[in-house]
């Protein structure tokens, strides 16, 4: 498997393993599975039961195609409902332990995996999914189409680091927050602001700590208490990490 540099924002790189195709094949495999599982289900409940065939059978052809359509569509936006509920993944991707990511580090939006959906007519329905896996075989960033058009990769979730880890602070018991305003940021915004802190730390480069500071009180709206940025930045961290858990 492919390794995959993320650089965000911030200039920091960090490295993730990119999903191998077979991992994604498993995993489109799994939810074409649950699919086809959904139709049947339907089908059964709807006509066998129900007898839909018969209400049907009173209704204009406009009409029947429109409630075609209707059952259909959870079958055709199963992706894109899934990936934009679960951050990424279907329950293929969860099963195989693989997620979409942005490429610039952040978390992909509802637009991105839109884009991703849209694509997939080009990268999979079309020729079989002959396109998604050249074009993934030749990205340097395991990309299809989609992935390329959108600014997104899918990643493997098996590191020994996942992006949870990396964002985990011990808090001490009895431990008082200062900043309750950090809950606007996000896990990802966190994974970014530590893995910037740690690299401006060990770089010495007060340029980027201060530029650090700045941009984290414009997010969480409120001024640093601390005269140090390191411990403004290391105050920041924990009292996310003490409003999440406790949510």
């Amino acid at each position: 498997m492919a390794e995959l540099q993320i650089n965000t924002t911030q200039n920091v790189n960090i490295s993730f393993t990119a999903a191998s195709v077979g991992e994604r094949m498993l995993a489109y495999f799994v939810d074409m599975l649950i699919k086809i599982a959904y139709v049947v289900v339907i089908y059964q409940i709807m006509f066998r039961l129900l007898g839909l065939d018969r209400i049907l059978s009173g209704m204009d052809q406009w009409s029947q195609i429109a409630v075609g359509l209707l059952f259909f569509l959870p079958f055709m936006c199963y992706t894109l409902l899934f990936e934009s509920l679960l951050e990424g993944q279907t329950p293929g991707k969860r099963l195989l332990r693989i997620k979409v990511v942005k490429i610039d580090g952040y978390q992909a939006s509802f637009p991105d995996y839109l884009i991703r959906w849209f694509l997939r007519i080009a990268d999979i329905n079309m020729l079989g999914g002959i396109v998604a896996l050249v074009s993934i075989a030749m990205s340097n960033k395991s990309q299809r189409l989609g992935d390329m058009t959108a600014g997104t990769s899918v990643i493997s979730l098996k590191n020994n680091v996942t992006i949870d880890h990396t964002i985990l602070e011990n808090i001490q018991e009895g431990y008082q927050p200062v900043y309750p305003t950090v809950i606007r940021l996000s896990d990802n915004d966190v994974r970014i602001i530590k893995e910037t802190f740690l690299a401006a730390k060990k770089s010495r480069d007060k340029n980027i700590m201060l530029k650090l500071k700045i941009k984290i009180e414009e997010v969480i709206q409120a001024k640093a208490e601390e005269a140090d940025v390191n411990s403004f930045i290391d105050r920041v961290l924990k009292d996310y990490n003490y409003f999440t858990q406790k949510m």
